[in-house]
């Protein structure tokens, strides 16, 4: 992008993220704001922070240097806090409270989302995975285009969500049709009318959890709300029933679209880096590192919607922020910010194996999940069902290709999609791979991973090609080595259209824009099949 044109955009860097161009890549501006203007200050007042050590210190501080909104400030961000539901009812969610009342509301719950018992649910979901794949194949199979985003990575997080509460599927899945109008309602600019018909979606996702705290206090199960109602019967505090509707109500939100969104991610990275999914294919940490390496490449919050609100004067990278300020932080730039993952646009799960969960190899947090006091309550939710599913996809449509562009939502805060069409690419296709004799290092890595289509050549050792078309059952590990060729000697040509990529470290800006980039070119090239696996 041309600096003068990303200087006047920066007026507003949320103006430009919500641009269309943006939209489908937002990640060559966002750059730009990092190196360029790190502590923004927006038209309208608010600070973006986009350095991933001034987004951690700043997560971090959250209860000490900021704060939430108190109540008589909401007006200030959103001019009908008064008088709408949907926002009184946001007020009262864990994400606007401050200590010690948010210690309190945190701890009630939290007991009841430990690891343990989320890893319980195992089982569950990987039937209700197993269940919507079931529900794909046929018309997969017979050579339909399936959406992908509806059928899967919406319905998946919804039927969970449906297990936990101990909720019948088809309520679940009818309060999940109000969800997005309730999002767009809490937007700060929203009109009138989207206002109105978020407060009707509230309203009826409060008048259902009212009537479903009232059967599980009668008819206690074995499910997530059963156990809040019941209220820890050992415990003299407990949860009213307002402060249980607004967290029920606040999970629903958060739950949802966001674990969706990074379900389309993983997949559209599946997609582009074919050479990557050997990690979907062995052990429990390879699983844990592709879906961690996604989190970190496609955030699914561009970054954080909830005002915090500096308690002093703070001063960052030179610029001072003065008290009182509302502060956001960009948890996409965070994530690709080179002072904390080398390399960061690579595509590359290497980086989280072995490790805790959300700390890459080198000691740094990847940011997805917030950080500090308000660190994501579902996140292990949202990783097991990642796990759960990625594995299975993989092994059930091995060939599974994009059918067309994806679409995305028009939102600047969640990457979120519409629809991912996906269908499976004829078996047999062609591939050719090719060396550029001028590039090769003669490190012979190559040959060592697969003789039978490299060899050395004499005397000076420089790699060449043994055969001229590469098997469908060698398509994965020709990729592999293309991938690990340390000086990107290695093309592989795919297809009747001779559509030729060098597959290494020529980095995509996302996931999902390279694979979107392959979209694109099949849709102008209908009748050839490329040989991607």
């Amino acid at each position: 992008m041309e600096v003068q044109e990303t200087t006047a955009a920066c007026r507003d860097a949320f103006a430009e993220l919500a641009s269309p161009a943006r939209i489908h890549d937002p990640y060559p501006f966002i750059r730009w704001l990092r190196e360029h203007d790190p502590v923004h200050r927006a038209a309208s007042g608010l600070f973006l922070l986009s350095r991933h050590a001034d987004i951690y210190w700043a997560l971090k501080a959250t209860g000490d240097a900021f704060r939430g909104p108190a109540p008589g400030e909401l007006a200030r961000y959103f001019p009908h806090a008064a008088t709408s539901l949907s926002l009184n009812l946001l007020a009262s969610t864990l994400a606007m409270k401050d200590p010690p009342t948010h210690t309190r509301l945190r701890r009630l719950i939290s007991r009841d989302f430990t690891m343990r018992k989320i890893d319980n649910l195992r089982p569950s979901i990987a039937r209700i995975v197993e269940a919507r794949l079931d529900g794909m194949a046929p018309a997969l199979e017979r050579g339909e285009a399936v959406d992908l985003h509806q059928d899967f990575a919406l319905a998946l997080p919804i039927l969970v969500f449906a297990e936990l509460f101990g909720m019948p599927h088809d309520d679940m899945f009818g309060l999940a049709t109000g969800i997005g109008a309730i999002l767009e309602g809490l937007s700060p600019h929203a009109s009138d009318p989207r206002l109105a018909a978020a407060d009707a979606a509230s309203a009826r996702v409060k008048a259902y959890f009212g009537g479903l705290i009232q059967r599980k206090r009668t008819h206690p199960c074995h499910d997530i709300v059963s156990m809040l109602v019941g209220a820890h019967e050992d415990d003299v505090d407990t949860l009213s029933d307002a402060e249980l509707i607004s967290m029920l109500w606040g999970m629903l939100l958060g739950g949802f679209t966001t674990t969706a969104a990074t379900i389309d991610h993983a997949v559209l990275a599946m997609l582009a880096y074919p050479e990557q999914r050997h990690w979907l294919q062995g052990d429990a940490m390879g699983v844990k590192a592709f879906v961690e390496e996604v989190l970190r490449c496609d955030a699914p919050a561009m970054f954080s919607s909830i005002p915090r609100i500096a308690q002093r004067d703070i001063e960052l990278g030179g610029v001072v922020i003065p008290k009182n300020a509302d502060v956001r932080v960009l948890i996409a730039s965070g994530n690709r910010d080179p002072d904390a993952f080398a390399d960061p646009d690579r595509f590359d799960p290497a980086r989280f194996y072995g490790t805790s969960p959300g700390m890459s190899t080198d000691g740094k947090i990847m940011l997805s999940f917030g950080h500090g006091i308000h660190f994501c309550l579902g996140a292990q939710l949202a990783r097991v069902q990642l796990a759960e599913s990625l594995p299975r996809i993989q092994a059930r449509f091995p060939t599974l290709a994009l059918a067309g562009l994806p679409t995305r939502e028009p939102s600047a805060f969640l990457r979120t999609f519409r629809a991912l069409p996906v269908r499976l690419r004829a078996q047999g296709a062609e591939m050719r791979v090719v060396v550029d004799q001028n590039l090769c290092g003669t490190s012979g890595q190559c040959v060592l991973a697969l003789p039978g289509t490299f060899r050395q050549r004499e005397p000076d050792g420089v790699a060449e090609v043994c055969r001229a078309t590469v098997p469908q059952a060698l398509h994965a590990a020709v990729r592999l080595a293309a991938s690990q060729c340390p000086v990107a000697a290695i093309r592989v040509i795919r297809g009747e259209a001779g559509g030729d990529e060098r597959a290494s470290a020529d980095n995509a800006p996302s996931p999902a824009a390279e694979a979107e980039r392959h979209a694109d070119r099949d849709q102008r090239n209908p009748g050839g099949h490329h040989g991607t696996v």
